[in-house]
């Protein structure tokens, strides 16, 4: 690991151990997808507070690739962090049962993130633990993510390294399996499902023209820059407080 990795690792680390002592909890809650993001932040709550004060929550779906929930358990076992397998079907059952329910799979996809959060929470409240996010910069800054779905939590430990900033710790990681660091970005949300076949463009070229754009006071220069400034400025809204008169 060079001295950048290690100083990058390192304030993670700082973080989330000030939290975890701060709040005077017992540990954190994490959602485990067999993903780069929830792989790396286990492993950052590991090193920070101890695999023993860890819990991983496996949250499959009827859409869920049998590889990604075995390559969520592998991680976990290999960080020595004791999880568990629930899977929210038999709550996307029920909401299936309220009038008005349309099997749209982008307002599907929504309502598993929040189903998901919301049974991370109820372990969290249960065990006097805290909910640690997985969130990255490039998906928290273009929208792509779910509004009180995956995009909250107690602390957010990654959201201030772009996708490629993610994998590059990663690589650094010897927990992760090697095809964890290969795998297709996907949110899981249907069978095929591709992160960047859905947003349009690849993460290197995502998080370029995000870069390009900050240093520029966001005047875009390109097509590219053009698209991502379009997609940050219409999910603002997910990354501000709700309006109100207080």
């Amino acid at each position: 690991m060079d001295e950048e990795a290690g100083c990058a690792l390192g304030r993670i680390e700082q973080l989330l151990r000030y939290v975890y002592w701060k709040s005077g909890s017992r540990g954190y809650v994490i959602g485990v997808s067999g993903g780069i993001d929830s792989a790396v932040a286990a492993t950052m709550c590991c090193r920070a507070v101890g695999p023993e004060r860890v819990l991983g929550l496996i949250m499959p779906s009827g859409v869920s690739e049998p590889s990604d929930i075995s390559d969520a358990g592998e991680v976990c076992q290999r960080l020595s962090m004791d999880f568990r397998t629930i899977s929210i079907e038999p709550v996307l059952s029920a909401y299936r049962s309220v009038p008005g329910f349309q099997d749209d799979r982008t307002l599907l996809g929504n309502l598993m993130a929040r189903t998901r959060m919301a049974i991370l929470y109820y372990h969290a409240n249960r065990l006097g633990m805290l909910v640690c996010g997985t969130s990255n910069r490039t998906e928290y800054m273009i929208g792509y993510c779910t509004k009180w779905g995956d995009n909250a939590a107690d602390v957010q430990p990654i959201l201030h390294l772009y996708k490629t900033e993610v994998y590059e710790l990663a690589a650094t990681m010897e927990n992760i399996p090697e095809r964890v660091l290969r795998k297709v970005p996907s949110a899981g949300l249907w069978k095929g499902q591709s992160d960047e076949a859905e947003i349009g463009l690849s993460y290197p070229e995502i998080d370029a023209a995000l870069k390009s754009l900050e240093q520029n006071g966001w005047t875009s220069q390109n097509p590219v820059e053009d698209r991502v400034l379009s997609m940050v400025r219409a999910s603002e809204h997910k990354r501000r407080p709700a309006p109100s008169l207080l």
